[in-house]
């Protein structure tokens, strides 16, 4: 009996962190569209923190909305790295 309260315990343990992990993941591939989206939304994207995702707001504001994805480079401190690392979720 035991055996089997073991083997349900551990079935529904990995239920569970496959259910977190494929939420997790979702979440973690959304769509961020750098014209319009708030600090707290970039800060969504690999390698951008609070003050990346302020120089990316700031960027829009001073030089009007970015014309391709690929211009998120022009913003100081937003590099290759972090272009490659995101490149399939920023959009225009």
């Amino acid at each position: 009996m035991n055996r089997v309260r073991k083997n349900v315990y551990v079935a529904v343990l990995v239920t569970i962190a496959v259910i977190l992990t494929g939420t997790c993941c979702v979440s973690a591939m959304d769509k961020v569209n750098i014209n319009t989206a708030s600090v707290e939304q970039l800060m969504q994207l690999d390698r951008v923190g609070a003050n990346y995702a302020q120089r990316i707001v700031e960027y829009r504001e001073n030089n009007g909305p970015f014309k391709a994805p690929e211009e998120i480079m022009n913003v100081k401190g937003i590099g290759k790295k972090t272009w490659e690392a995101n490149k399939d979720r920023i959009v225009i």
